[in-house]
Order: structure tokens, then C-alpha cells, then sequence
């Protein structure tokens, strides 16, 4: 067991001050640079977090989002309510910064941050000069300069082609938004899209014409992409549709339950995320639900971690999912 003694042997300080610092004695007066090096003695000497009563470190979240449908800022707000939880948990304060406010806004004093949205190389390096310790959520520009904590998104898009396949469809559609590169200023094919054609395509059962995507991931955009798809296809519809997220899957239940589609009668459909609307739709989503409070426990893990145990290489850490069955397809 690690003892106040061996604190104050190790990072040279009395056994007065390591005891008033880790007890959270708000009256005792030391530099920031004391501070820093007597708690992060502490942690490397294996000394219990938890029994640490000063406030370890303050990081910034980053929340780096452009325009979001509604029911999209579900998710997200979910995500600070995990990250705000962990954080506490870990003596950690943490500091809101908007993208509107800007990089130059991070206040002083902050050791690390953990970035959410959509970030331009540029911005990355800028904080690596900065603020060289921190975690992306999602997308990295710069996966060699800072962490990475994302949902295994290719993974559930193969298994969701595989409980097609397992229920007989051979005729398997996809629907869904772009990515929005911020460093070309143009949209891209979102992973899903590009992960479904090259997993089909393998199987030699891709067909070009089942595909619908483009755009924001909204509902609006699920419902106008829908109904190009019904008017197109006509009665050649696809028996299966994966649907990139439950944002977009809310659209296309609005099309299709407008032109008397009949789900899962009709069309099957497996969505991405399990949104709280996901389960109140009609029909009830089959969605694969994305774990965002372990996305946020794994993202404060990691920044601790650095903080704790520098390193000069990333990580990348990917969150796996779990089928909710409802409704919309059920497994044979």
C-alpha cells in the first residue's frame, strides 16, 4: 500500500503538505507546478484516486458541432451528462468550449481536452501545440497526434448485412447521410456507406441501385431520401434496408408508412445508434445501441492515462454494440 511517506520521498516535497494536498485542504498555498507534481507522483506510485480530494486536473471538452437535427442532440447531450460523471469521478473539472468560442478560448491552467464533432487538421495541430495531451471522440483528423475513442461502426454495419443474409434477403438496401470533410469543404461517402458496398460487393450481391444517401444525418434528410427511393424503385423494392442512424431511420419511417409501406412486412430495416425515440416509432427500431456512456468512461480512461503515463505513440480504442430487437426485423 502506498503511504503519504512514500509521496513525499518521491516527489521530494514534506509529508505535511502531500497529506494537506490529497486531503483537499482548500487554505494551503502551493504552485501549480507543486501541485501537479505531487498528485502525479501519487497516481505513478499506484496511490487509490479515489481517496484524493483535491482536484486533479482540469480538461476542456471540446464541442466542436455544426447545425444538429433535434433528436441528433440527444446523443450529445447524453455524452457531456457521461463525460461530466466520469470526469467528477476522476477529480477532474471540467470546462465547456464551444465552436463558436474557439481554440483561443481555452482557458489557462487546463491539461488536457477531449474534442467531440468535427475537427480540421489545422485546428488539430493547433491544439497539439497548445494542449498536446487529448482524446477525439468519433473522428480524428490527426489519428498519429491524439487519442481516439469511436463506436466500431464497420462492425455493425457487417453484422447488420449478416442478419440479412441470415433471414434469407439478398436484396439489401442502405440509407444514409455523408461525412462533411472540414479540410476540403466538401462532403464525403460516410464509413458505413463505404464499409456496406465493399462487405456486399464481396459477396457479389451489391446492387447499386438500393443505395440512397447523401447529406445531413436528419430526419428530414431520411424522409426526403426515402421517398426518392419508393418513387424510383417502385414495386422493386429492396427486402432489407440498413439505415446509417436512427435519426435518419425516423425519416424513412415517415415515407413509408406515407406510401402504405408495410414494415417489416415489406422491408425489413436495422438502424444504427438506439436513439430514446428508437423504441416509440412505429414500428419500434431494430437498432444497434452505441454504449455513449462507455464511450465517454473509456475517453476520460484514456486522457488520464496520458496524463499520468506521458507517451510518445496514440491509441485508438474501438466501442463494440449490441442488437435491441424490435420491431422493424426480427432475427429468424
Amino acid at each position: 500500500m502506498v503511504k503519504i511517506k512514500d509521496i513525499a520521498s518521491k516527489s521530494g516535497f514534506s509529508q505535511a503538505t502531500v497529506s494537506r494536498l490529497l486531503k483537499g485542504d482548500e487554505s494551503l498555498s502551493i504552485t501549480d507546478e507543486t501541485r501537479s507534481k505531487i498528485i502525479h507522483t501519487a497516481l505513478s506510485l499506484g496511490y487509490d484516486r479515489s481517496k484524493i480530494k483535491t482536484v486533479l486536473e482540469k480538461i476542456a471538452v471540446l464541442f466542436w458541432l455544426t447545425e444538429q437535427d433535434e433528436l441528433q442532440d440527444v446523443y450529445f447531450v447524453k455524452l457531456r451528462r457521461s463525460l461530466e460523471k466520469y470526469s467528477k469521478l476522476n477529480n477532474m473539472e471540467i470546462v465547456i468550449v464551444k465552436h463558436e468560442d474557439g481554440i483561443d478560448s481555452i482557458p489557462v491552467g487546463v491539461s488536457g481536452f477531449i474534442g467531440v464533432g468535427s475537427f480540421s487538421s489545422k485546428e488539430a495541430k493547433q491544439l497539439k501545440s497548445i494542449l498536446p495531451k487529448g482524446v477525439f471522440l468519433e473522428i480524428n483528423p490527426e489519428q498519429d497526434l491524439f487519442d481516439t475513442v469511436k463506436p466500431d461502426t464497420d462492425r455493425m454495419t457487417k453484422k447488420a448485412i449478416d442478419c440479412f443474409l441470415d433471414n434469407n434477403y439478398k436484396n439489401i438496401g442502405f440509407i444514409g447521410g455523408s461525412f462533411h470533410n472540414p479540410d476540403a469543404d466538401n462532403d464525403e461517402v460516410d464509413s458505413r456507406e463505404a464499409v456496406f458496398r465493399c462487405y456486399l460487393e464481396s459477396k457479389n450481391i451489391l446492387q447499386e441501385k438500393y443505395i440512397y444517401s447523401g447529406g445531413k444525418f436528419a430526419v428530414s434528410q431520411g424522409y426526403e431520401l426515402t421517398l426518392r427511393l419508393i418513387d424510383e424503385l417502385k414495386d422493386d423494392l429492396p427486402d432489407a434496408v440498413l439505415i446509417a442512424s436512427d435519426t435518419i431511420a425516423v425519416g424513412a419511417l415517415q415515407a413509408f408508412n406515407e406510401k402504405g409501406i408495410s414494415i417489416p412486412e415489406q422491408v425489413s430495416i436495422i438502424s444504427i445508434n438506439d436513439n430514446d425515440i428508437a423504441k416509440f416509432v412505429s414500428p419500434p427500431l431494430t437498432t444497434f445501441r452505441i454504449d455513449v456512456d462507455e464511450i465517454a468512461k473509456t475517453a476520460v480512461e484514456l486522457l488520464l492515462d496520458q496524463l499520468v503515463y506521458p507517451r510518445s505513440i496514440t491509441k485508438m480504442i474501438l466501442v463494440g454494440s449490441e442488437l435491441i430487437e424490435r420491431k422493424s426485423f426480427v432475427k429468424i
